[in-house]
Parts: C-alpha cells; structure tokens; sequence
C-alpha cells in the first residue's frame, strides 16, 4: 500500500548568511513559487527495511518546525514523502510520479542503494538534483557518471577500509569471515576490505544474503564451521539483529565487527537482546543518542527537545532520528545559501559548496564539506564497542580522506 507523507519545514534553525540572491526567477522553477519549495523522497515505510521509516518522519517533523520558525527566505519547504518498501521497481515509479506529477524542485534522501541505483540515470538525465541520498555507497563520489547525484554520510567503503586497518593492528592472525548484502551496498564493504587486506583477503571466508531472504542462520552456520574466529557482518538493520541473535544462540565467541548502518540501539540492539551483542565493534560520525556523555551537550539537548514537540512518538533511543534531524539541517543550510535563486542548477552549485559546514548531530570535530570534484561531504568515523546497554566510543576520529 502506498503512503504518502506530506510535511512543510524549512530551514532555519542555521546561523547562517545566505548567499547574495541573484535575480530572482524562483517562481518559474519546477516546484518553487513565492511561498513553497517542494521537494521529494521515497522510504520504505513497508517491506524489509522498515526500520528506516523513522528518518522521514524525523524529517518531516524538522521542516514542519522550520515553517513554523518562517521557513526558508519566506517560503515554506513541502516534502512529498512515498512508500517504495525498499523496492527498486516501486522506486522507479514513486520517483516518476514525484518528478513528472508532482513537479518537485529536487530530490532528498531517498533512501538505499538499490533504489537510488535504479532511479540514478533517470534522475541525471532530467538534471534533476538528487541529494544527500540515504545510502553509503561510493559509487555516489562519481561526480563524471552522475553529477546531479550527492552522498552524505562516509561510504561504506572507506567504513570497510577502516576496519581492515583495525584488523591489521589488533588481529593480524584472525580468521576472516564477511556476512554481506548481495547488492551495491554490501559489495563496498568486500571492496574495501580488499582494499587494505591485500593477499590476506583471499583467505577471507565469504556468505552472501538477499535482502528477500527469511532468515540467514545457514550463512552462520557455515561460517562458524569454516572456523571464523572474526566476523565483519555489512547488514541492514532487519538482517543485523538476526545476525547478533543467532551468532549468540551458536555461542560463537568470534570477534564481530558490524556495520554502523545495523547497529541502531532501538532499531537492532534491543530486538536482538543487547546481551547478546557486548564486545561488538562498529563505528560511527553522529551522537548517539543513548550515550550518556551527550546528556548534557547543547546539541542534543535542543534535539531533544525537537523530538518531544515534533516527533513525540518517536524513539529517542533510535539513531535514525538523529540522522533525519541532521540531514534535514543540512539540506536547509542549502536552501538558505540559495537565496532567491532556486533554480535546480543553482540549488546543485551550493550543495557543492560546503566548506567546514557544523551541523549539530556531527561528533565533535568533523564538518560538511563538499565542491564539484568531492562529492563525500564526510570522510571521518569513530570506532565504537557495545558494551550492552550503549555504544562506546574509543580512539580518535578516524579521516576517511587518506584512503581513497
């Protein structure tokens, strides 16, 4: 069933100067009139990867704050938010009805790589900006193969190479076993830790997963038995959780290295039993907000206070409202530096000119920043350990930049 989620929101909660408008023929823009930026995504609210769903509404509840605040330059910003479950071919034809129905200005966050990959060429053919897509996949870093398409978060392949160079330093003669997602996404994580294992990695035992699949015991199973002694599993929180509980149920005591995308606390660790995870490693660039060192930072004490007004229902021990709130801010810091000129090609140009941009769910230290040639806005993570009842962050930020 196709849902639709309408939310108004603009952008700000920024201190930001806005760059000096040009002359204004906003009003002529697709989706732009004097009094509304509307823009679109699609999101699994059904299917496998449902546990995403939050994000939007996260989203949809920050612009509708913003409107409330006036929103962007006097316009008020109208998401159009639809169902697609995680289905390319419902991507294909929610994203259609998004562009040539409903007339939006741009794309935003449309989320995972598989349906971002199927709406990728259709969308750079339009030159239709397609931004801050919710998938880590570094195929998004091409600015040459598709220049109105931009990432946000670190590529799951600079995440594996990071790993790798943990497992070089702490487990050098660790037995090597990666549990995967048979798709773009879960393909990064194999590239990057080929990357930094080098010989090593052709001893690395591997198992594959569909994202249709009921179950993936027989894949720890398998595993297991080939002697794996440490475990890097690249799975979507559904499949992460399956992962924490089986490999405790066959009291397989190997070191487990997860992907920062499946280890929501709400969303994963405590459907899976957070008992059962202590000791996992992963890594992370946003607060987490069941770390009890952010109880008093000002960042998240005013994202707290958004999620009790906006978003009341809302889980503030998931991680995915961390991100929606965060990339909503971001977008808005585009918006703002538009002006009045909202064309699509100017609305690109700014997204393609972050410089030491903050925003507020970050870790300390890092920063947006993008151009025409860096479409990675973040290329630092931390490294964390579940210690059961939160994620415990450990050495320093970790730069991204210095392997690719």
């Amino acid at each position: 069933m196709i849902r639709r989620r309408t939310m108004i929101g603009g952008g700000a909660a920024l201190a930001l100067a806005p760059m000096a408008p040009r002359i204004a023929r906003a009003a002529q823009a697709p989706g732009i009139t004097d009094s509304e930026i509307k823009f679109g995504n699609t999101y699994p609210y059904s299917g496998p990867a449902s546990a995403y769903a939050t994000i939007a509404k996260t989203e949809l509840a920050y612009f509708r704050m913003i409107n409330e605040q006036g929103g962007i330059n006097g316009r008020k910003l109208n998401l159009i938010s639809y169902d697609d479950a995680y289905s390319p071919p419902k991507t294909v034809e929610q994203t259609r009805r998004l562009i040539e129905q409903d007339k939006v200005a741009f794309l935003f966050n449309p989320l995972g790589t598989a349906p971002n990959t199927a709406i990728v060429k259709y969308v750079n053919q339009k030159k239709i900006p397609h931004l801050f897509v919710g998938t880590g996949a570094d195929k998004w870093a091409d600015y040459q193969a598709h220049p109105w398409t931009l990432g946000w978060i670190p590529t799951y392949r600079v995440e594996a190479r990071i790993y790798g160079k943990y497992i070089q330093r702490e487990k050098p003669n660790a037995k090597i076993g990666l549990l995967y997602q048979n798709d773009d996404f879960g393909k990064d994580y194999l590239l990057g830790l080929q990357d930094v294992l080098g010989e090593r990695f052709s001893n690395v035992v591997q198992a594959t997963y569909e994202v249709t699949d009921p179950t993936i015991d027989s894949q720890l199973v398998s595993l297991k038995e080939s002697g794996v002694d440490l475990l890097v599993s690249a799975c979507t929180p559904k499949f992460s959780a399956m992962v924490f509980r089986k490999k405790y149920d066959l009291n397989w005591k190997a070191t487990h290295i997860a992907s920062n995308v499946g280890v929501s606390v709400a969303a994963v660790m405590e459907p899976a039993g957070p008992e059962r995870a202590i000791g996992a490693i992963s890594s992370y660039y946003l607060k987490d907000p069941t770390d009890p060192s952010w109880e008093n930072d000002a960042e998240m004490v005013a994202w707290r206070a958004f999620m009790k007004k906006y978003y009341p229902e809302g889980d503030l021990a998931d991680a995915g409202n961390v991100f929606g709130y965060g990339i909503a801010n971001t977008l808005c810091w585009v918006l703002n530096a538009c002006g009045n000129d909202l064309s699509r090609e100017n609305i690109m140009k700014q997204a393609l000119s972050m410089h030491e941009v903050r925003c507020p769910i970050l870790l300390p230290g890092m920063t947006l920043n993008t151009s025409p040639t860096n479409y990675r806005p973040m290329r630092q993570l931390q490294l964390m350990r579940w210690t059961g009842k939160t994620w415990e962050r450990f050495g320093g930020l970790i730069e991204g930049s210095e392997l690719t």
